[in-house]
């Protein structure tokens, strides 16, 4: 499969409760490459609510989006994902728990993030070389959501503008709602996801993605974090 952009994820275990409901939740198997049937839930249009994440299926961004640089090739990121999760310890954490991000639904890390926040960076910086620069189309899109100082330097810098000290782990539940949508797409999943979520929470690897022309992420490998 040919891929336009290539990201690197925390991919939930796929074999994980919490993580094949996720899936079935936004209705997309990156694992799988494959559709999933949503839940049923009357009250809820979940494609709807679940319609902007969906692609990029259940994870937690730690390199975002990116297309290769002149001269790169795929074989030698693969390489340098095997490089730095090897030098990368596990994390563990607390626990996940949902919550609002403004008008955003996502799990979020509990407990002391240092070493999930340095895994990220770590992520960031040294695999930016494989990183194309961003077009000036690409970056007028960026701002035009309003960014800060430190947010457009990071932008500019690293061709994201949410990484580094403006980095919040997060794996994404929903697009932006409606507020008074939110109170039942939110107890919706704590009942239905809540008692699934792992406590304590580790991850254990990191996954190369792949975006297909659909749009659509692709898991391709998944690197064990060994040092």
């Amino acid at each position: 499969m040919t891929f336009t952009r290539y990201a690197i994820y925390y991919a939930p275990p796929a074999d994980a409760a919490w993580s094949t409901f996720g899936a079935s939740w936004l209705g997309w198997d990156m694992e799988k490459g494959a559709e999933v049937e949503h839940p049923d839930f009357p009250e809820l249009d979940v494609a709807a609510v679940t319609a902007t994440p969906r692609k990029y299926g259940l994870h937690a961004t730690m390199k975002p989006p990116m297309r290769l640089a002149d001269g790169q090739t795929v074989e030698a990121l693969h390489v340098a994902c095997q490089a730095l999760a090897a030098r990368q310890k596990p994390v563990l954490l607390d626990g996940l728990e949902i919550a609002r991000l403004g008008r955003f639904l996502a799990l979020r890390a509990v407990g002391d993030q240092t070493a999930l926040n340095a895994l990220a960076a770590a992520c960031v910086t040294e695999l930016d070389p494989f990183r194309a620069p961003l077009s000036d189309a690409d970056l007028e899109k960026r701002r035009a959501n309003g960014l800060s100082p430190e947010q457009d330097a990071h932008l500019v810098q690293w061709g994201y503008p949410y990484v580094l000290d403006q980095f919040r782990f997060h794996i994404t539940l929903s697009g932006k709602l409606p507020k008074q949508e939110l109170p039942a797409v939110e107890a919706a999943l704590g009942e239905a996801l809540a008692p699934l979520l792992p406590n304590p929470f580790e991850i254990r690897d990191l996954a190369l993605m792949g975006e297909a022309e659909d749009g659509r992420f692709h898991l391709i490998h998944r690197y064990a974090l060994s040092g």
